[in-house]
C-alpha cells in the first residue's frame, strides 16, 4: 500500500508503509508518510498534521553552530574529511536526536539490504532483532529452518556484544550491520538468557530466502498457514492459499503467527480481510490522540475463511503486522488467540527515500486495536496462554500447536 502525507508535492510511488520489528535480515517497523529533504547543504523537515508536537520549531534550523564544528574539523582535524561521510553523520545525529530508536537514518548500502529484505532474499543469519524495556538489544524471532535457528537462538535472547563488540549504546541498525554478512562468513553473538545463563553462538551465515506464506491440510480438514512474515508476496500467496485449503475441503484454519516481525500493512490488512466482511475495523491509526485513519477490511466478495473456526498462534516473537492481524480477527470475534504474549510494536514509522540513495524512517504515530487499545510494549495476551519450554525445543515438541489442533478438532 502506498501513501503520503506531510510533504504533499513529494511523489507517492517513493513511500511503502510497513510495520515491522527491526531484523537481522528484516530491518525495519512500519507507516505514514512526510519528508526530509537533502539539497544544496540544507535539510529542511516537512510535518504537516496539525497534531505534531513539533509545528512552533523554525522552518529551517540554524546552522550557524554546525558549520562552527565543521570549520574547526575542516582547518584542524589530523586526517581525511570525506564529504558523504559529513553528510551522512548528519542525518543520522538528527535522526538520533530524537532519543527514539526506531526513528534512524538508513545510508544507501542499509536501504537497498531493507528493500531486498522486503523481498524475503537477503543474506545473513536468518531471525529478527528489537529492543526490550531496558533497552537492550534482543532477539525478537530466530526464523525457523535458517541458521540462527538451527544454531539455538530463542526470542528474547540478550544480545550482548557480537564479535567481541559490545552492544552498549549500539543502535538497531548498527547491531544489524554487524550481524549481516556474506554466505559463509562466521558471526560470534554473545548472548544473556533469562537473565542468568551466559552464552556463545558461532553461527554461519547464508543466503536466506523465504517464501512468506506455507500451507498444507492437517488431521483430515484442518488448513495450517504458518506466515514468516508479512512481504509483498504476502497476499497472493494467501489467496493462493485459501483457494488449495478449500479445494481440499478444509473448514477450520489454525494461522500460525509465531516469530513474525511483521512487514507491509496492505499485507496485514488484506490477511484480515480473508476472514471479515467488507467495512471491519482492522487498525486506527492515530497521532496526538486523535485518529488520523482506519483501515478496514476489504474482501473481494465473501471473505475465503467466512465462518471458519479459526486459531491464531503467537508468542513473543509476533510482532508489528502479526499483531495487528492477531487484533483484528480477536477483536472481531473471529479468531481465538493460543500461545504467549506477543512483542508489543504499536508505534507508527513512515520510509520515505532521500536523494542520494538514502532513506530514513520515522516514528510518527500509534496504532490502536478495533477494540482501541495500543499494545506497544505492551503486547497481546493470548486467550489461551500455552508456554513453550526450553525442553520442548530440544525435543521438537510443539504443545502450542498441539493445544491448537485439538481445539479446532472440538469444533
Amino acid at each position: 500500500m502506498r501513501s503520503e502525507t506531510g510533504s504533499r508535492s513529494m511523489d507517492d510511488a517513493k513511500s511503502k508503509k510497513i510495520f515491522k520489528a527491526v531484523g537481522f535480515g528484516l530491518i525495519a517497523v512500519l507507516i505514514f508518510l512526510t519528508g526530509m529533504g537533502v539539497g544544496s547543504g540544507n535539510t529542511t523537515l516537512n510535518f504537516t498534521s496539525p497534531k505534531n508536537a513539533n509545528r512552533n520549531l523554525p522552518s529551517d534550523l540554524d546552522y550557524a553552530a554546525v558549520e562552527e564544528v565543521y570549520d574547526l574539523l575542516k582547518a584542524n582535524y589530523d586526517g581525511k574529511l570525506d564529504q558523504a561521510a559529513l553528510v551522512d553523520g548528519l542525518r543520522n545525529g538528527l535522526s538520533k536526536a530524537t532519543g527514539d530508536p526506531y526513528t534512524q537514518y538508513f545510508n544507501p548500502k542499509d536501504a537497498k539490504a531493507f528493500n531486498e529484505e522486503l523481498s524475503g532474499s537477503f543474506s545473513g543469519i536468518g531471525a529478527q532483532l528489537g529492543v526490550n524495556d531496558s533497552n537492550n538489544i534482543i532477539i525478537v524471532s530466530p526464523i525457523e529452518g535458517f541458521p540462527a535457528s538451527k544454531a539455538g537462538l530463542r526470542p528474547q535472547d540478550v544480545v550482548v556484544s557480537i564479535d567481541g563488540t559490545t552492544t552498549n549504546d549500539m543502535s538497531i541498525d548498527e547491531a544489524v550491520s554487524k550481524i549481516r554478512g556474506p554466505k559463509d562468513t562466521k558471526v560470534t553473538l554473545r548472548i544473556l538468557r533469562n537473565k542468568s545463563e551466559d552464552l556463545s553462538f558461532t553461527i554461519t551465515r547464508a543466503d536466506i530466502k523465504i517464501p512468506s506464506v506455507k500451507w498444507e491440510v492437517i488431521e483430515g480438514n484442518i488448513g495450517y498457514i504458518q506466515v514468516a512474515q508479512f512481504g509483498e508476496d504476502t497476499s497472493d500467496l494467501m489467496k493462493q492459499a485459501a483457494a488449495e485449503l478449500k479445494a481440499k475441503a478444509a473448514t477450520r484454519i489454525a494461522l500460525d503467527l509465531r516469530g513474525n516481525p511483521g512487514g507491509l500493512l496492505d499485507s496485514a490488512v488484506d490477511m484480515s480481510s480473508l476472514w471479515l466482511p467488507e467495512g471491519k475495523t482492522v487498525l486506527e491509526e492515530k497521532r496526538g490522540g486523535v485518529v488520523v485513519k482506519t483501515y478496514t477490511s476489504k474482501p473481494k466478495g465473501e471473505p475465503a475463511f467466512k465462518d471458519m473456526p479459526t486459531v491464531v498462534l503467537i508468542n513473543a516473537g509476533s510482532a508489528s503486522a502479526s499483531e495487528i492481524v492477531a487484533g483484528a480477527l480477536r477483536d472481531n470475534n473471529v479468531a481465538t488467540l493460543y500461545g504467549e504474549k506477543s512483542y508489543g510494536k504499536g508505534s507508527v514509522q513512515e520510509i520515505r527515500h532521500l536523494s542520494g540513495g538514502g532513506e530514513v524512517k520515522i516514528t510518527v504515530a500509534r496504532w490502536y486495536r478495533p477494540n482501541g487499545q495500543n499494545i506497544d510494549k505492551k503486547g497481546i495476551q493470548p486467550d489461551k496462554e500455552i508456554k513453550r519450554t526450553e525442553d520442548d525445543f530440544k525435543q521438537n515438541k510443539d504443545p502450542q500447536k498441539d493445544s491448537a489442533i485439538q481445539f479446532l478438532k472440538s469444533k
